[in-house]
């Protein structure tokens, strides 16, 4: 594991170590990749019910921010659950105040499997200007539908395919005005709880070895299928992928 090889994941808790933080830290250590974590929310959860979740107060998660950047240098960073963009716009000001050239991917993360709204979508407006620092956004097609408006050819998105209708399981990488296909690997999958964070972490722990974008994608794909066909359970298993 190279010392510079360290990655932060700001985002949620889940006690049942499917989603967020648990999720993100598992994922990149699978991949020889040191990960730390900051949370902006605690929990609480199963892999198919969602009971409550408090949110940290955002001054909190800037002095965290502060306390690891002044000691640690980050290649990456992964944010997942937000409340609002105001709070992902002060997020993502720190780490470019602290680290201008750590790279961010952000999780678009607006709602639980379960069907709880996270992301306050009436701030939206305020969008545009936040996404001009970050590197990456990963929505599923749904999230997409509802964040595209707000884009700009700037940015560089990755739908996830696993909510489509048509091309079920196809990834697209929007970049530099050109579209890049993943198609899946595998035939067929079993759903798991927290896949699209595992995605997320796992192109985050590429980048951080200093692989392309597409590249980091299309391996980040290929990770997170191993881990959705690790068992037939909600909660998948990192360690098929050695």
């Amino acid at each position: 594991m190279q010392e510079s090889n360290k990655i932060l994941s700001i985002a949620g808790f889940d006690p049942s170590g499917g989603a967020g933080v648990l999720a993100d830290v598992k994922t990149a250590e699978q991949l020889k990749v040191y990960a730390m974590a900051i949370i902006t929310a605690n929990t609480l959860q199963t892999e198919d019910a969602f009971f409550d979740l408090q949110w940290q107060p955002i001054q909190t998660v800037e002095n965290s921010i502060s306390t690891l950047m002044n000691r640690y240098d980050f290649s990456v960073v992964k944010i997942g659950i937000v409340p609002n963009v105001n709070y992902l716009h002060k997020i993502v000001s720190k780490i470019k105040q602290l680290q201008p050239q750590c790279k961010i991917v952000w999780d678009t993360v607006l709602k639980a499997s379960a069907g709880v709204d996270f992301f306050a979508t009436e701030t939206l407006e305020l969008l545009p200007k936040t996404l001009e620092m970050i590197d990456l956004i990963t929505p599923n097609f749904e999230e997409y539908q509802v964040l595209k408006n707000y884009l700009s050819p700037r940015n560089t998105v990755l739908i996830k395919g696993g909510h489509r209708t048509e091309q079920l399981g196809t990834d697209s990488l929007i970049f530099k005005n050109q579209i890049i296909d993943f198609p899946p690997n595998v035939a067929t999958v079993y759903p798991k709880h927290g896949s699209g964070c595992v995605l997320s972490s796992a192109i985050t722990a590429y980048l951080a070895q200093e692989k392309s974008l597409e590249e980091s994608c299309r391996l980040g794909k290929q990770y997170v299928e191993k881990f959705l066909n690790s068992n037939a359970s909600l909660l998948g298993k990192h360690n098929e992928n050695q």
